[in-house]
C-alpha cells in the first residue's frame, strides 16, 4: 500500500509558483497554511531546493570510519508525525534541526549517499529511508513513507519538478491549487508541474471555491 497523494499548490493565473515577483499587500501564506491544515495530512514532502529555504546555520560536517546499514532509520523523538519530508537524492541538505514548522523531519536518501552524511543526520535527530541505490524511486519512497512511518495521508508541496517527477509517476491522487488573481509572466520562474513526459494527465474537477482577496481554490480528483 502507499498513501493518498495529494498535490496542494498556490500559482498565478499563468502558473508560476515563485512568490518573489508577487504584490506584498496581502498575506498569501497564512491562506495556503489554512487549507494545508484543513487537508489533513500525515506528513508534507518537497525536494532538496524547497526544504533547504528551513536550513539553520551552516554544515557541519561528521567524520564517519565505519559503514552504516542502509536501511531506514528512525529518530527516537519521530514516532508520531505529521512528518516533513525531504527528497535529497545524494545527501546535500545540511538542515541542523530535526523539526521544520513544527513536524519531525525525514529524508527520503538514494543508498549512494556518504555514510557521513547518515552519521550527520543521526546526530542531527533526523530520520531517513532509502529509496532507489543512485536515483530516487518515488513509489518505493511512499510506499515506505505509508509502512514505516504511518504516511497515509501525503501533501506534494514542492518545486515543479519534483511535481513533476509525482505526476510522470502516476502518485497524484488529489490537486488542490489555489489561484491568485494574477499573472507573473517572468521567464525565469517555475511552474506548477516541469515534466520529462510529453502525455497529458488528466484530472476530473470536484469543486470551485472563490476565498477571499479573489483566490479561488479548486479541487480536481485523478481520472
Amino acid at each position: 500500500m502507499q498513501a493518498h497523494i495529494v498535490l496542494h499548490m498556490m500559482t498565478t493565473l499563468d502558473g508560476r509558483i515563485i512568490t518573489s515577483h508577487w504584490p506584498k499587500d496581502f498575506d498569501y501564506n497564512s491562506i495556503y497554511e489554512d487549507i494545508h491544515s484543513r487537508l489533513e495530512g500525515d506528513g508534507w514532502i518537497v525536494g532538496r531546493v524547497t526544504m533547504a529555504e528551513f536550513e539553520k546555520g551552516t554544515p557541519k560536517p561528521v567524520s564517519q570510519s565505519e559503514p552504516l546499514p542502509r536501511e531506514t532509520w528512525k529518530a527516537p523523538h519521530a514516532s508520531n508525525g505529521p512528518y516533513a519530508v525531504a527528497v535529497d537524492r545524494s545527501g546535500k541538505l545540511h538542515l541542523n534541526v530535526d523539526r521544520v514548522n513544527g513536524d519531525a523531519v525525514v529524508v527520503v536518501l538514494t543508498e549512494s549517499v556518504p555514510d557521513a552524511h547518515l552519521a550527520e543526520l543521526r546526530r542531527d535527530g533526523i530520520s531517513y529511508l532509502f529509496a532507489g541505490k543512485t536515483d530516487v524511486d518515488l513509489p518505493e519512497a511512499v510506499a515506505k513513507l505509508h509502512k514505516e512511518f504511518g504516511i497515509k495521508r501525503l501533501l506534494l508541496e514542492g518545486g515543479g519538478a519534483i511535481n513533476g517527477a509525482f505526476l510522470d509517476a502516476g502518485l497524484i491522487d488529489e490537486i488542490s491549487q489555489l489561484i491568485v488573481p494574477f499573472a507573473d509572466g517572468s521567464a525565469d520562474t517555475h511552474t506548477l508541474f516541469e515534466r520529462k513526459k510529453s502525455t497529458a494527465t488528466t484530472f476530473a474537477l470536484q469543486t470551485v471555491d472563490r476565498l477571499d482577496h479573489d483566490i479561488v481554490h479548486l479541487r480536481y480528483t485523478k481520472k
